[in-house]
């Protein structure tokens, strides 16, 4: 029962690829309330026990993820720290890290930046030393963008080189499967938002062009989130014309999509845009979906 539900966990993270945080919140929510009841009832060896805590902060994980793209921001919370007492139980560190990574991913984008970055540092302390270099690189993603966020450019430069040089320490050794979408076009464009952040377009604009080129297109909601921070940093780059065909397609890409995160983030493009409402191209998009903003 455990091994299924492992792969019951992977097929999730496959469908959060393609499907936003309304469409997958419900299954992913009875999936982790029917494994913690399955733990409650008992009945299982001790070895048997510490895996299926281990599969429950695996399924938090993904399930808090999904719910806060769904918007659900306190259920997101909550679901995290079950997961991360879940995975502590089992003596997971890597898995607990990266529960501890989420939850200040989800701080630092909802506003709580000073925790955000506080449990950022964190994961990685809970990670170890023995962490595999996926996951150590992934912690110093965090890093550095919750660095960002609060306007710290120097450390923020420094958490993204640690998380450079960590990846290039992975072999091909096989990884916990949640780390299955970290590499390098990961990296570069955390390194392009940081600047996006940081208000450095002209490092940003390049990276984001050259990864987004290549981006697989059925991942709908991280391209238009992507397609969001280059909108932002072509604006920031003087550049109104482009910055408004690109937002363009953000917004056309996210049309009736149930996820908060785009919406957010539609928001922040257009209210960007907004100085430059004298340029046609930015006009007609403000006069098109101006009641986003």
């Amino acid at each position: 029962m455990v091994a299924d539900l492992l792969v019951r966990i992977h097929r999730l993270r496959l469908a959060d690829d393609v499907l936003a945080g309304g469409d997958l919140v419900g299954p992913a929510v009875r999936e982790l309330d029917t494994a913690v009841a399955m733990h409650r009832a008992g009945g299982f060896s001790e070895q048997v026990g510490r895996s299926l805590l281990s599969a429950i902060g695996e399924l938090a994980q993904i399930a808090g993820w999904i719910a806060s793209d769904a918007g659900l921001d306190r259920r997101a919370e909550e679901i995290y720290q079950l997961g991360i007492s879940a995975a502590r139980e089992a003596g997971d560190r890597t898995s607990a890290a990266n529960l501890v990574g989420s939850l200040a991913y989800h701080k630092t984008n909802t506003g709580a930046l000073e925790t955000g970055l506080d449990l950022a540092g964190a994961a990685l302390d809970e990670a170890g030393d023995d962490a595999p270099p996926r996951a150590k690189a992934l912690f110093w993603d965090r890093v550095a963008w919750a660095y960002a966020k609060t306007g710290q450019a120097l450390p923020a430069a420094r958490a993204l080189g640690r998380a450079s040089e960590t990846l290039s320490r992975h072999g091909g050794e096989e990884d916990p499967s949640y780390l299955y979408w970290v590499d390098e076009g990961e990296l570069q464009i955390m390194e392009a938002r940081v600047h996006v952040e940081l208000r450095r377009p002209l490092r940003a604009v390049p990276v984001l062009t050259e990864v987004l080129g290549r981006y697989d297109s059925t991942h709908a909601r991280e391209l238009a989130l992507y397609l969001s921070w280059l909108a932002v940093a072509l604006a920031d780059a003087n550049e109104p014309e482009e910055a408004a065909d690109t937002a363009r397609r953000v917004l056309e890409l996210s049309a009736d999509m149930p996820s908060e995160r785009t919406a957010r983030r539609s928001h922040a493009v257009l209210a960007r845009l907004r100085p430059f409402r004298d340029v046609q191209e930015v006009r007609n998009l403000i006069d098109d979906y101006g009641c986003q903003a």
